[in-house]
Order: C-alpha cells, then structure tokens, then sequence
C-alpha cells in the first residue's frame, strides 16, 4: 500500500474496519459492499481524467444537506464523515468513508442538492468528478460504471429505507399530507411522516411553530426551514429539484410526459447525442407508475412495480444526459415557428427543434355528485402503497374492469379486509388479462360485482358510506358501510395544452398521428408525426395506441428514428428561389 491508502495492485483492500458497527446501513451485509464499493489503485488512476484534484482541511464540509455538491468526490487521502440531518435538525451517522471509496448517491447525476453532509475528519485528498464529467464515466467505463451506478441507485434506496431527513408533520389521512407524501414517494425522496394526532412530540412542534390546522401539513426541512402547507411544486421548488433552462438553449427533442413512452424517448434519443428535455407535472411513470405490480411486462417474470420500473427509466435517462423536468407543467405549445417553443405554467419557455407530445390520460372522473368533496378523503385514483396503510384491515371499493384495475384489486386485497370490485360489464374477459382475471378469482377476500355501478357517496367530511345499483336485484347490498373508493375506470387524454397549436385530435380528443389525420396534400412524412411537422405523439395520448407499457416503450424507441429523419432532412441544404 502506499501513504494514501490505494492498493498498489487491482486487488480491492478489505472493507474499511472505522465505520462503527451500529451505523444504519452496516446490517445490510449481502449489500453494503456493493453499496460501499472501495476501488483499486489502478482503478482511481482510470478515473483521473474525468475530475479533478482538491483538498480540505479537518473539520471542514465537503459537501453540506441541500446545498448544490460538486458531484462525485473519490478519495485519494484522509476519511470523511457522512451523516445526515433529520428535520428536527439532529444529525444521524451514516458511515465513515476513507480511501479508496467514494461519495455521492444517485442525485449527483444531475447535480441536485446534497441528502447529506460529509464532513473532513482529517485533512482531505479527493478527486472531484462534476455531474456532466460522471455521465461520461458511466458511459465509458463500462465495467466500472456499472460498478459506481449500483452504488449511487443503492446509497438512495437506502436512504429512502431509513426514513431520516426532510420531515412530513400532519395528521395522517389529510389529503393535502397524502399528495405531499405521494409525490415524494414517486420521485424517490428520502423522507418520514409523522402523524399530529398521535406524535406527542409533533404535538409540541406545532404549538411551539403557531402553526393553526390551515398551516398542517407542516414540512420541517433539514437546516430548520418550515413550509406550511406546500403544494408539491411549492415543496420541489424548495428542495432544488427544479432544473434551470438556459432560455437561449434549444433542445433537439423536448417530450412532455414522463410516463414510459417519454421516458423511453429519454434514453434512446439521450443515448444517440440528441439533446433532450423531458417535462412532467408529477412523477416518472405517469400512470404505470401508480401499478403496484406489472408481471406482463417482457423481461421480469416475476413482476415489477410501476414506480421500480418507472425509477430505473428516470435514471438510465439521467445517465445519458437527458434533462428532467419534475414536476414542472406544460401549459402551451407554440408552434408557427421553428423552433417550437414550449411554455411552461410557471412562466418560463423551452425551445425545441422537434416536440414529442407524451402527456398521457388523466384518470377519468365518474358523473357521481359531491365526488370532488371526497377526493383525498376516501376516493383515490390509484393504490400505492399510502393508500394501503390507509385501508388496513378494512372493506374498500375498486371500481373498474381494466389490467390497472386488476393489479390494484389484488394488491389491496393483500391488505384490505375485502375489497368488493364493481363493473358495469357482464364480466372481465373483454378487458383484462387472463392472468389478472384468474388471479382475482382465487383471492378469497375479493367481492366481483358484475353490471353494477355507484349511486351515491355519503358522510360528513369523509366517506364514510355508499350507495351502489345492480341490474341484479340482491347482487350486491344497496348500501356500504365503506370509507375507502379506488377508481380505475379509464382515462381522458392530456391535450389540454395543445390547444395553442394546430395539432389535430379525433372525436374524443386524442392526438392524429399518420395518415390518420386525414388532411388532403398535408400527410405528415413520419408514422408518428402529428399535422404539425416535428410535431409528435407517442404512448396512450395518441389515437389508436395500444394502452400497454410495453407498445408505450416501443413507440417511444420508434419515434427517435422518425426524429433523427426529420432532422437530417430539415439539416439539408434548402435550393433557393429562382
């Protein structure tokens, strides 16, 4: 070995013998060398040309919880002490990281704020390798980028296990905490919920904050800032997860939707040299990202949940170099010009050479009066796992016959006392897979309710019982006692925004791609351009689409070569004007 602790050879050195035996994250033995990998001399030396050197003196902070990091620091000298802050502002400690290892987690590829802090416990020899610098590493290092990239995903799902860091205080069913926790739950941020009504120390933070049930949920952010009652953009704004758009910049692809159809655009497009921006108003995955469990989707036998499937796409797109957006909403496409220009809620424009429309559905609303009074407080569009530690132990309704209707009935029915499952179809086969159909079936604990429907919602300021009909008198009781609603009864396709832009949709407002714009002299030259030229529409917002994850990815994959066409040719020398 020489002085600063690098093997002189390609043998990796023993896991480091300072990380005290009750940090957090050294139970996990079967994983935490890969967690906490230490690389070989050789190995570093690779690493030289992507960073640089730097030094710091004990004591100081390499990098400090919420303040924008460097990237990746590899450390050539002295240890470093990781740790974390909750949101009462008490440090928890992580680990003790010496040379050979490095720091960063998965948020780092793009250059988020920091999770943690690291702190010199003696002076410091680091080489510092920026964000954009480590994509390029994980792209050329390929052995060793796979290496570094569990790592990073690994560092994050351990934080997120914790439970430690930015803090959710509210009372427990409160629909304003449930979007809060949702949201960042979807997009993979560490964080603990404390619910009022139980917590005597939440109790005695609210009295001491003056915070009035209006101000609940409150949002205790390491390093003593409170939000009172922040929506999700107000709260993402906060924690620095918004990017920045250079307004002179103009993007080679811009895809708004982050479902797996854009997201899929991402990476493929990313990973071809275009430069890509994708735009979402909630979370990666869209509507797939709500499934608890995917088990058709090629390459998993064993099934996947949406929000999995969804994290790794968000982070395989990151590793390319695309640009994320989340959650940011579009409002309006500008396209008379070129490039098009994409306006976003918040005021701001992006300008894209070509325009991938990826916006998805929204979850369809039923004609059942008084049902935005329940929102949030007993009716939900989709079951994650929140909702489930809602529902325990009790009856719930699913109301749908589709595959994502299915998934959820199985997975509430593993923590629901029963779930009692309504469609208005004389049975599933016409819209669900056989596999799902067969497994709701033998789950004794699930009601099948054929042609019947909701009536009525009723209760104070929860459900609390509904009213229900059958075209079978007796089918089902006129009346349950039920306070928890799943809706899965479709989609509206989200083209809201194009309404600015001559982008032609059919009778029920999905977007025309192809020849089926059915425009005379104006047929886009592309299967999957829209009657704007480089203009395009992909996944469950465009007419016709197969309304599965896997034809989602496929189009998402197909629409890049349409891309790298209609740029070739838009690239070609234009013959004057005689």
């Amino acid at each position: 070995m020489t002085e600063t602790g690098l093997a002189t050879d390609d043998t990796p050195l023993l896991p480091a013998n300072d990380i005290p035996a009750d940090a957090p994250f050294t139970p996990l033995e079967t994983r935490d060398h890969q967690r906490h990998p230490r690389l070989t001399r050789a190995e570093v030396e690779r690493l030289y040309r992507f960073g640089t050197v730097q030094r710091w003196d004990a004591g100081q902070a390499l990098f400090t919880m919420g303040q924008r990091g460097l990237g990746m620091y590899v450390l050539l000298r002295g240890r470093v002490q990781v740790q974390q802050q909750d949101g009462m502002g008490q440090p928890h400690l992580l680990s003790v990281q010496s040379p050979g290892q490095f720091l960063a987690e998965v948020g780092q590829l793009s250059g988020e704020p920091a999770l943690l802090d690291g702190i010199a416990l003696d002076p410091v020899e680091a080489l510092v390798i920026p964000p954009d610098r480590l994509r390029a590493l994980l792209v050329a290092e390929a052995e060793l980028g796979e290496r570094i990239m569990r790592a990073l995903i690994l560092r994050r799902v351990g934080l997120i296990e914790l439970g430690k860091g930015l803090t959710l205080l509210g009372h427990g069913n409160e629909p304003r905490l449930l979007a809060l926790q949702g949201f960042l739950r979807r997009n993979g941020y560490p964080h603990r919920v404390i619910d009022a009504k139980t917590d005597c120390d939440a109790i005695s933070t609210i009295e001491s904050l003056a915070a009035s049930p209006a101000d609940l949920p409150l949002v205790l952010c390491p390093g003593g800032a409170v939000l009172r009652a922040p929506d999700p953009g107000t709260l993402a704004t906060h924690l620095g997860l918004l990017p920045d758009f250079d307004p002179e910049h103009v993007y080679d692809v811009v895809v708004v939707g982050g479902g797996p159809a854009g997201l899929a655009t991402a990476v493929y497009a990313a990973s071809e040299g275009l430069s890509v921006a994708v735009i979402d108003c909630l979370a990666p995955g869209g509507q797939a990202g709500a499934s608890a469990r995917i088990e058709n989707y090629l390459g998993f036998p064993t099934g996947i949940s949406g929000q999995a499937l969804a994290g790794r796409a968000f982070v395989q797109a990151v590793k390319f170099g695309a640009h994320l957006a989340i959650p940011l909403r579009a409002k309006a496409l500008h396209c008379g010009d070129h490039p098009s220009r994409i306006e976003l809620e918040d005021g701001r424009f992006v300008s894209a050479r070509t325009v991938v429309i990826a916006s998805g559905a929204a979850y369809r609303r039923p004609g059942i009066e008084a049902l935005d009074k329940y929102e949030g407080r007993g009716i939900y569009y989709w079951a994650s796992p929140v909702e489930a530690k809602l529902c325990h132990g009790e009856e719930v309704i699913l109301v749908g016959g589709g595959n994502s209707a299915g998934q959820a009935a199985v997975y509430l029915a593993a923590h629901a006392a029963r779930v009692h499952m309504m469609v208005r179809a004389s049975g599933l086969e016409a819209s669900m897979s056989r596999y799902l159909i067969d497994r709701i079936a033998a789950q004794p604990n699930i009601s099948l309710y054929t042609g019947t429907r909701i009536e009525a919602l009723e209760g104070e300021e929860r459900l609390e019982s509904v009213r229900c009909h059958s075209e079978t008198p007796g089918h089902v009781p006129a009346s349950l006692p039920v306070r928890h609603v799943f809706l899965f009864i479709g989609a509206d396709p989200n083209t809201e925004w194009l309404r600015t832009c001559n982008v032609r949709v059919d009778a029920k407002g999905f977007v025309l791609t192809g020849e089926t714009t059915g425009e005379a002299g104006s047929t886009p030259q592309y299967p999957l351009e829209t009657s704007v030229p480089g203009v395009f529409a992909i996944g469950d917002v465009r007419s016709g689409s197969t309304k599965r994850v896997a034809a989602a990815v496929g189009e998402g994959a197909a629409v890049v070569a349409q891309i790298h066409s209609f740029l070739a040719e838009r690239a070609k020398p234009q013959p004057r004007a005689a």
